[in-house]
């Protein structure tokens, strides 16, 4: 609950999460360890060197010059004139400020220190007998080259991180693989899958292809049983209308009607039950062009139809016979229950959606989920009168919606007032 707030700034992608668990760590640790290398050791042994070489100086100014011959200490006296007013010291050297402050706690008369040649160290004395000016060489005060600690952390950290992406990357590519494999297989397309990868990954890949491979060899299996009981519906059907033929026009015409009727519900059933409406291979089709086709055969028909927008432009990978028929479904429902029917289709670089809108009663909030039911009719928004229909337009079309990874969504219409009917596919 507490670190909720920080999701919204987590990356959302593999890689990018394993870089964060394998970065994170590594940069933690080396500015950690800096941090108290530095404060341990380089200060300490800081310190001590000053002190030593504070020592030094008191020595060698206490009249033993040929001491500070030997130990590289250079004096010379200076008026009082020349005395520096302030420490000189740049930004970038730490451990500068530890030298000044333990020359200044071991020499009383210390007037000043320039650390502005990195390789020299100058004091100046304040002394009863004047200044003194006072020279030796830096490696002597502090340790040398305390970067070096630094950059080798930096360097050898971002190496081992780079070789542990790597590692790392070649045993996350196997999940990306079956991810796509699975997002493939959920639109309705069925893409190469190798299992390869951890033990656990390869598990899983072989869970899948079995899945896959059950689900495939279901459908298979039901289709050709219905095109089985397709065919044999329709031969007693085709013997009734042989048999009406025989009968006069005022008892046939009514018969013909309700085998007309029949035929069309054994048709509706038998597509939506072999998935016929998902059928088809996904190619690059462009969904403007598609929309148009579908919106001019509905004009052919009779029904008052119009497509008010399209915006957008490309082509989007989909099955375009299940699209066609997915639009037509939702046309037709459309013109059956209203007057009027407007089509909408906005094309985004992320999203395909395509909407129908019509003046009928539209269906309620709480019922938009079951009409989407197969088999499900709604009274009295969707009643018996409206025709022979049996409940199914809706539901092959949200079919063919998550067939292709996306959705069909039901709401109110803002410019007609009955229906809204929106299909949202991924692109």
């Amino acid at each position: 609950m507490f670190f909720r707030w920080l999701k919204r700034y987590m990356p959302r992608g593999l890689y990018g999460r394993a870089a964060l668990i394998l970065i994170l760590p590594v940069v933690t640790l080396q500015l950690v360890v800096s941090v108290v290398f530095i404060q341990r050791h380089f200060e300490g042994v800081t310190q001590q060197m000053s002190r030593e070489v504070a020592r030094e100086i008191r020595v060698v100014l206490a009249g033993t010059p040929d001491l500070g011959e030997a130990l590289s200490i250079q004096t010379a006296e200076l008026p009082r004139s020349a005395l520096p007013g302030a420490d000189v010291r740049p930004w970038y050297d730490f451990t500068g400020i530890v030298v000044i402050r333990t020359l200044r706690e071991t020499l009383p008369d210390l007037a000043s220190v320039d650390l502005s040649d990195g390789r020299r160290v100058v004091v100046f004395l304040d002394q009863d007998t004047g200044v003194q000016r006072v020279q030796f060489e830096r490696r002597r005060a502090s340790a040398s080259n305390p970067h070096q600690l630094l950059v080798n952390m930096v360097f050898f950290g971002a190496l081992m991180t780079v070789i542990a992406f790597i590692y790392m990357r070649n045993q996350l590519r196997p999940i990306t693989r079956l991810a796509r494999a699975a997002e493939a297989f959920g639109r309705g397309r069925s893409v190469a899958y190798t299992p390869s990868g951890a033990v656990e990954v390869r598990a899983a890949g072989n869970a899948f292809l079995d899945m896959r491979a059950r689900i495939e060899r279901h459908i298979e299996q039901r289709t050709m049983m219905l095109s089985g009981v397709s065919h044999d519906l329709r031969t007693p059907l085709t013997r009734l209308r042989l048999e009406m033929e025989l009968l006069d026009d005022e008892t046939r015409k009514p018969m013909e009607r309700d085998v007309a009727d029949m035929q069309r519900l054994i048709d509706a059933f038998l597509d939506f039950a072999r998935g016929d409406a998902a059928g088809g291979d996904p190619v690059a089709t462009d969904p403007i062009a598609l929309v148009q086709e579908a919106v001019e055969d509905a004009r052919r028909g009779g029904g008052e139809v119009s497509l008010v927008l399209q915006e957008g432009q490309g082509e989007v990978v989909l099955k375009p016979e299940a699209i066609r028929r997915a639009v037509q479904n939702l046309i037709g429902n459309a013109v059956r229950y209203g007057t009027r029917c407007q089509v909408s289709v906005l094309l985004t670089p992320k999203t395909l959606r395509i909407s129908v809108e019509d003046d009928g009663p539209g269906i309620p909030k709480e019922s938009r989920e079951d009409a989407l039911r197969p088999f499900v009719r709604l009274d009295p928004a969707r009643n018996q009168d409206k025709g022979p229909g049996v409940g199914l337009g809706l539901a092959i079309a949200a079919d063919i919606a998550r067939a292709h990874g996306g959705m069909l969504r039901l709401a109110e219409s803002a410019t007609l007032g009955g229906l809204r009917a929106d299909i949202v596919l991924a692109r």
